[in-house]
């Protein structure tokens, strides 16, 4: 047994327990009885693969079916992986030790564009092809879905099929179509022309990219120019987890992840999963609260965090805090919120929350002045983001951070120079309340990353600011925010850069990433493991420049890598946005008060949004 060969090594690497299984409500089915088995991949560590929430959506819908079955893989860290090489340990499934190029589908969920190197370097351990055409017969077929699907063509020569949209159900019906597959005596070429012809699903071999950087076109009559996203409309009844994972070692989010609602209405200009998951869909209370209940039966956890795009704007908010915290206040069930909009009205949720448990907050001014918070469309004041943090302070809340982001379309040195003005402010809040409220000094925490312009948003045009620009910007923040209580933290600018040349990247870049797999990168969302040299020599050797694919500034009539990926917001919106956003005209929110944005013609002419 493979395992045998594994265990020896466990002593000798750091959290044995990411490499073992067996974890509680974990499931193992018997491979002899299924029609079509899935490697369900991750491509970073398990103590941030296990903290996401949709790997254990997607585990279980697959896993519901008698016939189908999805084990867990993740990314070795560098000890384990250079144990596993030396002593030809294939990468391995958690549940019953297999290689993955055993398993009939490999799936991987793309969830940042830093991980596409641990994607190729998963597959390698695997033994897989990385490029698809050199993939045989009966080789597994390698699927990827997530939010950076809505640009595939920076890993299209590796992926052979990209589910795009909401999985819950499709991810379960692609299963269905390859055990079809496996059974019949059709060729690999005619199924994965048959999920080409299928709504969701898009197959980069049969579409053609442009020489240099431009649109993809179909290469066939008989597939889609477009593939539009799946979506799921009925959100209250769609397929939750009904049991949870519960590792053996930490994680980074260990607790119960409760997803509230799913989209949101605000329409910040930046923010790629703000368009791409549109419309807003609820939950209501009362099946929120029955899966709340269930999975604290099953897991034993004592916190529930309430997850969606804006938490603060899901409507039953302060009835489903109280439901939960007083059924489970005597078991000291803590209950805590994400990032919130510092326009939400939460005061009475927060002071509810504090009863059990005190953690920290988390706002998202995003920039520090009113002229360009209106151009990134935020939709908020100032005086909501101290309102907020006082709300948080009177409610016995002394960890706060802020977020921000540098480098906005239109940004100058007044707007940076707001940052700092805003954490004295928030300071300020702390320090004037009365002496008897101030029981611990607050700790405010200011962070600031790098703007990256993405696919599918009204900023998908802009520039990033060169890493010169980045780093002066961030040396001007060191300089102003030298207050006490506060710290400044700011993200490295080189893989900010790398971020957005993958974001808004096209089918070239699959000879890169290959290159630098080849030259060692791996884990690059880590810091420690970063190597920018390393990217820039792959760069050179493959003809391209970091620089041209960052800092290049799109017009509107220019063809996009992405064009013939439709997530439902129409391309003549996002430039009406963009227009907006250099007049610094503000878009109000669009709850009850639709602004045609081309969402609802995958809605089958209702948008949910607009009845909310």
């Amino acid at each position: 047994m493979l395992f045998e060969k594994i265990a020896p090594l466990l002593e000798k690497v750091q959290k044995p327990s990411r490499y073992t299984g067996g974890e509680y409500n974990q499931i193992v089915k018997d491979h002899s009885k299924m029609r079509a088995k899935m490697a369900f991949c991750f491509p970073d560590s398990y103590d941030v693969g296990m903290s996401h929430l949709g790997i254990k959506i997607l585990y279980h819908a697959v896993n519901a079916k008698d016939d189908l079955c999805c084990e867990r893989v993740f990314a070795p860290w560098p000890d384990m992986e250079e144990l596993m090489r030396e002593n030809d340990i294939p990468l391995y499934s958690l549940e019953t030790k297999t290689p993955i190029g055993e398993f009939d589908v490999i799936g991987f969920t793309l969830q940042y564009e830093m991980s596409y190197t641990n994607l190729v370097n998963m597959l390698d351990m695997g033994g897989v092809k990385l490029l698809s055409m050199d993939r045989a017969e009966r080789d597994p077929i390698v699927v990827a879905g997530g939010p950076c699907s809505c640009n595939p063509e920076p890993i299209a020569d590796i992926i052979d099929v990209f589910l795009l949209g909401d999985g819950e159900y499709s991810l379960a019906e692609f299963m269905e179509k390859a055990a079809d597959w496996k059974e019949s005596n059709k060729s690999r070429e005619d199924f994965l022309l048959e999920c080409a012809k299928t709504p969701g699903l898009y197959v980069p071999r049969f579409y053609k990219a442009a020489e240099g950087f431009g649109a993809v076109a179909p290469l066939r009559d008989d597939v889609p120019a477009v593939i539009d996203k799946t979506l799921v409309e009925d959100f209250e009844n769609a397929r939750f987890i009904e049991t949870q994972l519960v590792p053996y070692s930490e994680i980074v989010f260990d607790r119960i992840m409760l997803e509230i609602a799913r989209g949101c209405t605000r329409g910040c200009r930046f923010c790629q999963a703000g368009y791409i998951y549109r419309p807003v869909r609820e939950r209501s209370v009362n099946t929120l609260f029955e899966q709340a209940k269930n999975l604290i039966e099953k897991t034993g956890y004592e916190e529930i965090s309430l997850s969606s795009l804006s938490t603060g704007d899901y409507s039953c908010l302060p009835e489903l805090a109280e439901k939960i915290i007083t059924a489970y206040r005597k078991k000291h069930v803590n209950l805590s919120l994400p990032s919130l909009r510092i326009d939400s009205v939460v005061k009475d949720t927060l002071v509810d929350m504090g009863s059990v448990k005190k953690t920290g907050l988390t706002f998202a001014p995003e920039a520090g002045s009113q002229r360009l918070r209106d151009v990134i469309n935020k939709g908020v004041s100032e005086m909501d983001l101290l309102r907020s943090v006082s709300d948080a302070f009177e409610a016995g809340y002394t960890n706060v951070k802020l977020y921000f982001m540098i480098g906005l379309p239109t940004e100058n040195k007044e707007d940076l120079s707001g940052i700092a003005d805003l954490a004295k402010k928030v300071r300020w809040r702390y320090m004037s309340m009365p002496k008897e409220m101030r029981s611990f000094p607050p700790k405010i925490s200011v962070s600031a990353s790098t703007f990256v312009p993405k696919p599918h948003t009204a900023f998908q045009w802009e520039p990033q600011d060169s890493l010169d620009m980045i780093m002066e910007k961030q040396e001007q923040l060191r300089q102003e925010i030298r207050i006490k209580n506060v710290e400044f933290s700011w993200h490295e600018p080189y893989t900010s850069e790398l971020e957005a040349v993958f974001s808004r990247g096209d089918r070239h870049l699959s000879k890169v990433l290959i290159r630098a797999h080849e030259l060692g990168c791996k884990f690059d969302g880590w810091s420690e493991y970063f190597d920018y040299e390393k990217w820039q020599q792959a760069f050179s050797d493959c003809g391209l420049s970091i620089k041209e694919y960052a800092q290049r500034r799109l017009s509107y009539d220019d063809p996009l890598p992405w064009d013939h990926i439709n997530y439902g917001v129409s391309k003549q919106y996002l430039i009406s946005e963009h227009k907006k956003a250099m007049e610094g005209i503000v878009t109000p929110d669009c709850r009850g008060n639709c602004h045609a944005c081309g969402v609802q013609k995958l809605c089958k002419g209702v948008c949910p949004t607009c009845e909310l």
